[in-house]
């Protein structure tokens, strides 16, 4: 059978396990135990979950780079200047 136990020594056991600890205990022990499995899946799921989200952001682009020179620059101070110079101008 298992390794030499029959079912006479694991009821045996069992029986002693029940004495010493008692049912409600091992319910509990149960219920913790059932808890931690499910808790276990959720979080396995989830993972997975997350592992999908993050390839599709992967291939989508972040920001768009742009690397076109403008044609021209606006150059405020030569403005004014150009305006002061104007204003000087029709005062003379």
């Amino acid at each position: 059978m298992l390794g030499g136990i029959s079912i006479w020594q694991l009821l045996i056991v069992l029986g002693i396990i029940i004495l010493v600890f008692g049912t409600k205990k091992l319910r509990n022990v149960g219920t913790d135990l059932g808890g931690a499995v499910k808790g276990f899946k959720k979080a396995m799921h989830d993972e997975e979950k997350n592992k999908e989200a993050d390839k599709e952001d992967a291939d989508q682009p972040h920001a768009k780079v742009s690397h076109e020179e403008p044609g021209n620059t606006y150059d405020v101070q030569a403005e004014e200047k150009q305006a002061a110079n104007e204003r000087n101008e029709e005062r003379k």
